[in-house]
This record gives structure tokens, sequence and C-alpha cells, in this order.
């Protein structure tokens, strides 16, 4: 079954200083990578990009970022467009979440995944078919 995964578990895949965390999610993306399984997001691949140029306490090089996102094309992406933006006003909505995680959560379940690794919202929560882990929670 495949897997969306939010941008917080790819900074963490990417981030060495980021200590049990970068194993934990590194383990994860390289088990999907093996599986087939993992989707993304266009939003996900855009925030992905920010992070890891802008906000890591050591930022990467813009071109080695790109080449990272790059690497992810290679997985179902699922875009932005004008009916998931309708789906995640309405799970905003309805859900008490913000409208950026009701995105990731509509994109999930546009790209048919009955799991989303994410840190950002409670950990065994479900949206419809949906259900949240956190990779991280011990």
């Amino acid at each position: 079954m495949p897997s969306f995964v939010d941008t917080n578990v790819l900074v963490y895949a990417e981030d060495r200083d980021a200590g049990y965390k970068h194993e934990v999610a590194r383990d994860l993306v390289i088990g999907l990578w093996k599986d087939r399984t993992g989707v993304l997001s266009v939003q996900v691949l855009q925030e992905l990009y920010v992070t890891l140029t802008r906000k890591l306490r050591r930022p990467m090089p813009p071109a080695r970022a790109a080449e990272i996102v790059r690497e992810y094309l290679a997985w179902r992406v699922i875009d932005n467009d004008g009916e998931l933006l309708v789906a995640a006003m309405t799970l905003q909505q309805k859900g008490s979440i913000s409208f950026w995680d009701a995105l990731v959560v509509e994109a999930a379940a546009v790209g048919g995944c009955d799991r989303l690794y994410s840190e950002d919202l409670n950990s065994r929560q479900r949206f419809g078919s949906v259900e949240i882990v956190n990779p991280f929670a011990r």
C-alpha cells in the first residue's frame, strides 16, 4: 500500500544533525525507495527545498537541495490542483487542522495512501482512510 511522506520526515532524512530523527527518517525513506511505495506532493517538495536551503542549522547549497528534490520526482507526486485545494479547505474547516496540513492529508488521500508519515499531526489520528503515523514516537 502506498504511504505519503510529509516534509519534516524528508528533512530529517537529509539532516545528519537531527540525531535519532535522522536515523529513523533515513531508514523509513530507504524502505519506501526499496518498496517503491512512497508518495509525495508538489507542496512537500517545495517545502523540502526551502527547508534544506534556508532553515537548517547548516543549510545546504541550493544545487544539492535541488538534486535531492529531483531524485524524489521518481516517487508518485500529487499535483496541487483545484480539486485538492477545495478538499483541503473543506477539511480545514471541519477538521480543526491547519490549511497546509489539510492539503497534505488530502494529497495523501488522492494518492490512495493508508498512511501519512508526519510529526505535525496526532499519531493514529484518522482522516477518512488516511491514518497519521508519527515515525518518531517512542
